[in-house]
């Protein structure tokens, strides 16, 4: 016989298994925020290693290259706190900012103290000290700018939607606009421990430092893209072969770190680099002019075997012969146009000047 209360059970069982589902959901809320609160830890770790090495004895090169390290291991962190949100469908409005506000002092304030008291601080007293003072000067507003534009980078992040880069690249794969802060910090910390933390003894190289810290402000604040990873899919059913390769990349960036943080820093900026370039000069080579593209690609020999007294139709064979081979580049051209590979669909897409 059933029971006038069972109705009342089952209800009771299900506000408690809602509640457990709540407590659940708040739980998993807070794993993207341990992640964010991992980064701030090692940002807050690389100030204090930082501060340290000024008065430690011999240029303080052991703490100088554990904030370096710190600066380096808060990059995963950074990484994992919005993949893992996005994963777990546990996105907010808090979250967003929390990230900003750890980037802004992981990857703006502690490598700007880094850059500077490295770079420039620690120059040698013996050198003459005009010239000291001077790099001092320059380098610490330098290292300002640094940090201006990695606060201006994470601000036009935040209110940017769906941002289109300058240079478009591969309609299958994500980009960054800009530099993404935490890799021009990578980039200041990597050269760091690539030094293993010893301080610029010299004055060309604190100089060579004011162009690196400069060239990477600027890579912030522009709108050039850079590969963002995002297409890279951890959610899949037999993730395997990926596991293995990014078990090896890890092997590698441990066990040789010092070498392979900064080969993948540096290859990390010259890739939006070498993308500008290579996407001004072909659409600098789009937009000439169809008789000066000629003469530019045609063959240098035409005009000297025609000076050498040799006959016209050996000269018109010869221009015969390249015109045979420009048609046929054409088509191919044409051909790369209709498989949606041509790049001029980015520059119809694109109205601003090139020299912007």
């Amino acid at each position: 016989m059933n029971s006038p209360f069972a109705g009342r059970l089952h209800g009771g069982e299900g506000v408690a298994r809602r509640a457990r589902a709540a407590r659940v959901r708040r739980g998993m809320f807070l794993l993207p925020s341990l992640f964010t609160a991992g980064s701030i830890g090692a940002g807050y770790f690389a100030i204090t290693q930082t501060i340290d090495s000024v008065n430690a004895a011999g240029g303080g090169a052991q703490h100088l290259d554990l904030a370096a390290i710190a600066i380096c291991l808060a990059i995963p962190f950074d990484a994992l706190d919005g993949r893992i949100a996005r994963m777990t469908n546990t996105t907010s409005d808090f979250g967003k900012e929390l990230d900003s506000l750890a980037d802004a002092i992981t990857f703006g304030v502690a490598p700007c103290l880094l850059a500077f008291v490295w770079g420039f601080h620690s120059l040698p007293e013996a050198m003459n000290p005009d010239l000291r003072r001077a790099l001092l000067q320059i380098g610490s507003f330098v290292c300002f700018l640094y940090l201006l534009c990695g606060a201006s980078r994470l601000a036009r992040f935040n209110i940017s939607h769906d941002p289109q880069p300058r240079n478009p690249g591969r309609m299958d794969r994500k980009y960054f606009v800009g530099m993404p802060i935490p890799a021009a910090a990578g980039m200041i910390a990597a050269t760091v421990h690539f030094c293993y933390g010893f301080p610029v003894p010299y004055w060309w190289l604190s100089v060579l430092w004011i162009g690196l810290v400069g060239l990477l402000g600027f890579l912030m604040v522009s709108t050039w893209r850079f590969w963002s990873g995002k297409e890279i899919n951890f959610g899949r059913t037999q993730p395997f072969q990926l596991l293995a390769v990014l078990a090896i990349v890890l092997f590698v960036l441990v066990r040789f770190s010092s070498g392979a943080l900064f080969f993948v820093a540096l290859v990390y900026m010259f890739s939006g680099i070498w993308a500008r370039a290579a996407y001004s000069w072909s659409r600098r080579r789009r937009h000439m002019p169809r008789g000066e593209a000629e003469m530019r690609t045609a063959p240098a020999f035409t005009g000297e075997y025609a000076q050498q007294g040799h006959t016209g139709s050996d000269v018109s064979a010869a221009e015969e012969e390249y015109a045979r081979s420009h048609r046929h580049a054409e088509m191919s051209d044409a051909g790369i146009a209709e498989s949606g590979e041509d790049l001029r669909q980015d520059s119809r897409q694109d109205s601003r000047p090139d020299g912007y």
